[in-house]
């Protein structure tokens, strides 16, 4: 890959069904604001403004799409017939579990959409991408369909990208995608290491959570690692610590985050962390050729609790133009007395540039930081040349999409809500003038039935 390879941040889109059913066991954050009122528009617009945030400092931006929701085909195939007003009204009589489940606007957290290899790193020099099976939960699992077409809509040329279906969903092959998943480099454009986070395997021995499910198997990330054609010395497997699960960290990312050549992660992240990290910056320094910047954060600094309840380490590392690299914090960091405190203590050490805020509170609520938000993509310019140049983020692309929120988007929504039948016709209508906004026509079934 050539030395211009950019990391694009592709950021989830937040859809007009955005509420708070509190769907995600183990997911603290969700299960707390279950059955609370959400504003859609105030989510959407917020996820907008952290995109145009990092544009505006030259971090490269880009949007995925929501996804059609409720999804009345898989309402469909649960038995309901009818017009779409038929199925949504004996869904919500007779089955509102399932009509809550298919109406989720889950799929804005991208992070779980896919894992991704950048060409660099796989053998056939393409980029690999591998949309999650998703398969620990109902409201999750009916995604990957969608997330595979619009990956291969937007990254079609196959002399360049390389699409792999979903792992079969099976419970030995649960894959909840870059959300278990760190790429640590010297530079984006030189080979790297890539760490799959797994929380449990059914043919290695090892500690298991008890009160929350593991969500990422270790045979879906080895599954993971062959189809994406990574050499086996340039990728680990590390187990999540088990008291970690069952404290509320759902998936590695709400534990541990990297960026290129830093590794900021809790104490208590992993099975073995002195063991972990040691062998992490063994290989980094084998394959990158220099040393790993690890910053580790003690239960004493900040506990495991405190980092659920802030999601501190679900904050972004983003690289400048300049070289400079800055930590993007949801705002719940600084109004917390532990983690503002340490943060504090942090920038003036580094090694970041500045920490930031940003306010993304109503993803917050239903457990999803500024990192669960973004799946990333590291491209280089012939690359970049080759992908759909509609989803990348300008001015006149966010100007665009915040008057189309503002025009489609209810301020108000309660999970009893999603049994009225104009919210499915809204939002076919906003996603409608979405895809014409983006290029991307023809993404959702409702639009594929009337060609």
């Amino acid at each position: 890959m050539d030395e211009k390879a950019l990391e694009l941040n592709f950021d989830g889109l937040v859809g007009p069904t955005h509420n708070y059913a509190g769907l995600s066991h183990g997911n603290l954050a969700s299960t707390r604001h279950g059955q609370t009122v959400s504003n859609p528009r105030d989510a959407a617009l917020e996820g907008l403004a952290k995109m145009k945030r990092l544009a505006d400092m030259g971090v490269p931006q880009a949007v995925l799409p929501p996804h059609e929701r409720p999804d009345l085909n898989q309402l469909r195939r649960m038995g309901f017939s009818g017009l779409d007003r038929d199925v949504i009204e004996s869904a919500a009589r007779d089955a509102p579990q399932l009509l809550v489940a298919c109406t989720s606007a889950s799929s804005m957290w991208v992070a779980n959409a896919a894992t991704v290899c950048p060409s660099v790193d796989a053998e056939d020099g393409r980029v690999h991408f591998t949309a999650a099976n998703l398969i620990n939960e109902l409201h999750r699992c009916i995604e990957p369909a969608t997330t595979s077409l619009i990956l291969n809509r937007i990254f079609a040329d196959d002399a360049h990208f390389v699409h792999h279906e979903p792992l079969p969903p099976a419970v030995h092959l649960r894959d909840e995608g870059a959300a278990n998943h760190t790429r640590l480099c010297a530079a984006h454009g030189e080979t790297g290491i890539q760490m799959f986070v797994y929380g449990a395997a059914s043919n290695r021995a090892g500690p298991c959570p008890k009160r929350y499910p593991a969500r990422q198997s270790y045979e879906a990330s080895a599954a993971v690692a062959r189809l994406h054609r990574i050499d086996p010395e340039r990728a680990l497997f590390v187990q999540q610590h088990p008291d970690a699960i069952d404290s509320g960290v759902f998936h590695n990312d709400v534990i541990c985050v990297g960026h290129r050549n830093i590794l900021f992660y809790h104490t208590q992240a992993f099975v073995d962390t002195p063991q972990v990290i040691d062998q992490v910056c063994r290989r980094f320094q084998d394959v990158c050729g220099a040393e790993l910047i690890r910053l580790e954060v003690d239960p004493r600094q900040v506990t495991l609790d405190d980092a659920v309840e802030t999601y501190l380490f679900n904050s972004q590392i983003v690289t400048l133009p300049d070289g400079s690299t800055i930590l993007l914090c949801p705002q719940e960091c600084r109004g917390h007395e532990c983690v503002g405190h340490y943060l504090e203590e942090m920038a003036e050490q580094g090694p970041f540039g500045a920490v930031e805020f940003v306010d993304v509170r109503q993803s917050m609520k239903n457990g999803g930081g500024p990192a669960c938000l973004r799946l990333r993509v590291v491209l280089s310019d012939a690359e970049r040349a080759r992908m759909h140049h509609g989803v990348v983020l300008t001015d006149a692309l966010h100007d665009r999409l915040v008057s189309w929120v503002q025009r489609h988007y209810r301020d108000r929504l309660h999970v009893d809500d999603l049994a009225d039948p104009k919210l499915a016709e809204e939002s076919r209508s906003a996603l409608d003038d979405l895809t014409g906004i983006l290029g991307l026509r023809g993404i959702y079934s409702f639009q594929r039935s009337q060609e």
